[in-house]
């Protein structure tokens, strides 16, 4: 079906069913505790999976909120705060207000705009989310009912939408949904979209594609659909686990190498983390992967909610030596952590894979 890196047939027998939970938990932001400036419903139904970008001091974080569980169609609201507020332990307990950035407005997105990454390539902040289509809730058509959909902000809170991606047209008919995907744009040129089909087979792939470069200068205001190419698998489930998917954006640690968090499903409920690194030379390669999970569900607002014992991290940055990380917890909150990169660096300098 798709192309597989050779280093994934390493990874068989690499990893174990351990965690070793390293992020330390920093707060929560509840949805009661957030007030929508822009909607006449006050507070949303819940809030989670949602990503950030620091300006200086200033942290502003992109969630994915619900107003309804009928149809639990979302949106994505910004939350200014500090990383004073952040360090000091205020996000427990502090109120908010909040404006609706992104909503469903084309057939793309109509029933939810879902799991916001946001990052920067060249200067412009962009966001990558999950567009539940016009067919979500078809019985009769079960495909492309998700599609990763960008859009980029000149402010921070106006955001136009630019593209929609597809696999290639031979590829579209099997692809029910594609989900958990961002770009990468590499120094040595090339642009990627690292995203996770899932096919009409019933599998859920990790894969990367190849993207042209000249969409980055598109201008206007209405989207336009995007064919990637040369899909490729990076890599496959543990024989513990029933799918992955790409967690964060990524951060940049070397010369075009870059970390990465992946996020994975057990065969029976648990969201768990694991890191890996990826790097590009003459085309894209993973090089080093942590043997055991990161991050697990461990605090009561990740063990118990709309999805029990579920991590879902969806934002990354570096601030100093730290990773500050946003997730998803238990769909019903999103949380807030942080990583010490040179720790989590050193497990995984210690297990790369062979040239």
């Amino acid at each position: 079906m798709f192309k597989v890196l050779s280093e994934a047939a390493q990874l068989e027998g690499l990893r174990e069913f351990k965690t070793v939970d390293m992020v330390r938990r920093l707060g929560v932001i509840t949805a009661d505790r957030v007030h929508l400036k822009n909607y006449p419903i006050e507070n949303p139904t819940t809030i989670f999976n949602g990503s950030l970008s620091i300006e200086k001091e200033t942290v502003r974080f992109y969630l994915r909120i619900v107003v309804g569980y009928f149809t639990y169609t979302s949106a994505v609201v910004m939350l200014e705060t500090s990383l004073t507020d952040i360090s000091e332990g205020y996000l427990s307990t502090s109120h908010y207000p909040v404006e609706l950035v992104v909503h469903p407005d084309t057939e793309y997105d109509c029933w939810g705009v879902e799991d916001p990454r946001v990052y920067k390539i060249e200067d412009k902040l962009m966001m990558t989310y999950c567009g539940r289509t016009v067919n979500y809730f078809n019985p009769a058509i079960r495909f492309e009912r998700t599609l990763p959909i960008t859009a980029v902000s000149e402010d921070w809170k106006n955001w136009r939408k630019t593209h929609i991606f597809k696999l290639s047209k031979r590829m579209r008919k099997f692809v029910i949904s594609d989900k958990d995907a961002f770009l990468l744009k590499t120094k040595r040129g090339g642009l990627f979209l690292l995203h996770r089909p899932h096919l009409r087979d019933e599998n859920f792939y990790l894969v990367v594609s190849t993207v042209p470069e000249n969409i980055l200068k598109k201008e206007g205001d209405e989207p336009s659909e995007v064919s990637v190419a040369d899909t490729t698998v990076v890599m496959n489930p543990a024989k513990f686990e029933s799918k992955i998917g790409w967690a964060t954006p990524p951060v940049e640690v070397g010369n075009d190498e870059y970390l990465l968090l992946v996020h994975a499903e057990d065969k029976r409920i648990c969201y768990r983390v694991f890191a890996v690194l990826m790097s590009y030379r003459e085309g894209i390669r993973l090089t080093a992967i942590t043997p055991h999970y990161i991050m697990e569900p461990k605090m009561s607002y990740e063990i118990y909610g709309e999805r029990p014992y579920t991590v879902f991290p969806c934002g990354i940055q570096k601030i100093d030596d730290k990773l500050l990380i946003t997730y998803g917890a238990a769909d019903s909150a999103v949380g807030v952590g942080e990583i010490e990169m040179d720790r989590l660096l050193s497990i995984l300098d210690k297990h790369r894979l062979k040239e």
